[in-house]
């Protein structure tokens, strides 16, 4: 295993641990405010999805020899980059209101600041890309591939979910 990759995927989990510890203050924060959590049925998946494409990183480069290809693995490491600062954009913009879950505090504006202003799922596009970009750093194309079409799928029932919690539960757009 190439330590370096390693490194790397380590600390992208790293990241998403701090993202639990923030998302569950946040989950206090909202709940105390009368916050209701919706969609819980398919968050579980996610869970394993974004644990078996960490997984699927280090297993596919370490079981099949995965080359590190400079021309590829050098712009997908700035599109992980890239992917992990619009995260936490996203993060810093939503402020109390974000979460790894959906949850909507009744009456709270939706935001339409920072990313929220250029378009509508900005911390989507970030998971998106950083799926498919982190196995690419190290050639894990089976990785990126399954984790894409199985994100596709999933993010097409959340989407759905939040799309409709938000307009049940929120009332117009801030700046």
């Amino acid at each position: 295993m190439p330590i370096g990759y390693l490194v790397l995927v380590l600390l992208v989990g790293a990241e998403r641990l701090a993202e639990l510890v923030v998302a569950r203050r946040n989950l206090r924060w909202s709940l105390e405010r009368g916050g209701v959590v919706t969609g819980r049925g398919h968050y579980p998946w996610m869970v394993v999805l974004h644990t078996g494409l960490l997984a699927g990183c280090l297993a596919e480069v370490a079981w099949a020899g995965r080359p590190f290809v400079p021309a590829l693995g050098w712009p997908m490491l700035g599109l992980v980059l890239a992917s992990q600062a619009l995260r936490w954009w996203c993060v810093r913009t939503l402020g109390h209101q974000w979460n790894t879950q959906i949850v909507v505090v009744p009456g709270l504006p939706l935001v339409g600041g920072g990313p929220y202003r250029l378009m509508r799922h900005p911390n989507y596009v970030a998971v998106a890309v950083e799926g498919a970009a982190l196995p690419l750093v190290h050639g894990a194309w089976v990785t990126a591939l399954t984790f894409t079409v199985l994100n596709a799928l999933l993010m097409v029932v959340r989407i759905r979910g939040e799309e409709a919690a938000l307009t049940a539960g929120a009332a117009p757009a801030s700046p």
